[in-house]
């Protein structure tokens, strides 16, 4: 059924109400455990003069590139950790710590489709903010021939500068996902299907909307509130990260129409609310994999199949914002549930942004504390 602003409103009436007797399934509820490793990594810090990164990922030129929200997209030499400006893009706007130059991702056939995909926030009349997708072609030196892809991704209308969160993946079939936030928005946009904001997009890499998705438009998944990290793993699967309000932080795999929720459901499905349980059966809402209450802020992450660390193999790798670690999240065989959480860096670097994985197995982190003193940090065996 499609949903329309009449049924947005029905709804908010009956669930605008925050959960009375909330129950959430804390992480031993799911059988996961916090677990001890043996492994203590290697770490080194390959640069400590960056701001807010917030993209990293290892290129097919065996460099590190990364955005940075004030509208950089710069690279790295992982040896020596010295970085080559690539462009700075002039129609970036940043104006808090929520917003700028987010997610990048390069096409897979770099080498003779040398496009670079960024998403970025840009400011319109009336004090108005809109993000959107723009495709660029990298000449061997800059970055040429901007082609915007997705455009009118509401950033901030009538409120405030928050929950913009943006990470772009390629798929294995030649897709490119995106995800959006709810600018704040969350009694309107999420739940409806013809606003692109809280929501997982998909579309060709021109642009043009692929003949499968499901509401004939963008829009591949639904009830989204600040999704911080993607990833499409080596395991067919695509997870996400996002954050939740005050409670559940969730870890969700996303599927093809998919309802995730928000912003009448956080996290678990309450069993004991009428309301909530009405509403998932009616929107077919899919739980997430994993959630945390009291909410830690997980953003970018990266799935671990190499053998260098064999701790790690079979994990998501999260890095975490406001309780300042790396997680190691190992799934279970079918990648569908986790079985424990590991974490690592714990306070030792503050605020981590991003995560990205080298093919010879080393991991690499970007922090997200500002005054140009943000590192790009290396975890090896």
């Amino acid at each position: 059924m499609r949903v329309t602003i009449t049924t947005l409103a029905l709804a908010t009436i009956l669930f605008a109400c925050k959960k009375e007797n909330l129950t959430t399934q804390s992480v031993d509820a799911l059988s996961a455990t916090n677990a001890v490793s043996s492994f203590q990594p290697t770490v080194a810090v390959l640069n400590n003069q960056l701001n807010y990164p917030w993209e990293i990922l290892w290129g097919p030129d065996n460099y590190i590139w990364f955005t940075e929200r004030e509208g950089h997209v710069n690279r790295m030499n992982p040896a020596t950790g010295e970085v080559t400006p690539v462009a700075t893009i002039a129609d970036v706007a940043t104006t808090t710590n929520y917003n700028g130059l987010m997610g990048m991702v390069l096409h897979p056939q770099f080498e003779t489709n040398p496009y670079v995909y960024v998403v970025y926030n840009y400011l319109a009349p009336s004090d108005t903010m809109f993000e959107k997708v723009v495709r660029f072609m990298y000449d061997g030196k800059t970055l040429v021939s901007p082609t915007i892809l997705v455009d009118s991704i509401i950033g901030k209308k009538n409120g405030n500068y928050i929950h913009n969160g943006a990470r772009l993946v390629i798929s294995p079939d030649m897709k490119l996902f995106i995800s959006t936030a709810d600018a704040n928005h969350r009694y309107l946009l999420p739940q409806n299907r013809n606003s692109l904001n809280g929501k997982i997009l998909r579309v060709n890499l021109d642009g043009s909307i692929p003949a499968d998705n499901p509401f004939g438009n963008a829009v591949w998944a639904t009830g989204m509130r600040n999704p911080q990290g993607l990833v499409y793993a080596s395991n067919g699967k695509m997870y996400s990260s996002m954050h939740g309000q005050t409670t559940d932080d969730e870890i969700d795999i996303i599927e093809r129409k998919g309802n995730y929720g928000w912003p009448y459901i956080e996290g678990y499905i309450n069993q004991d609310s009428i309301r909530e349980v009405r509403f998932a059966n009616n929107y077919k809402t899919i739980e997430p994999i994993y959630a945390w209450t009291p909410t830690i802020a997980p953003s970018g992450m990266d799935y671990y199949d190499k053998d260098s660390i064999a701790e790690w193999k079979n994990s998501l790798l999260v890095a975490v914002l406001k309780d300042e670690k790396l997680l190691q999240l190992k799934l279970n065989a079918s990648g569908t549930a986790v079985e424990s959480e590991t974490a690592f860096l714990q306070h030792q670097y503050g605020r981590l942004r991003d995560v990205a994985i080298a093919p010879n197995g080393d991991v690499y982190v970007c922090t997200d504390n500002g005054n140009n003193a943000d590192m790009i940090i290396r975890i090896s065996k």
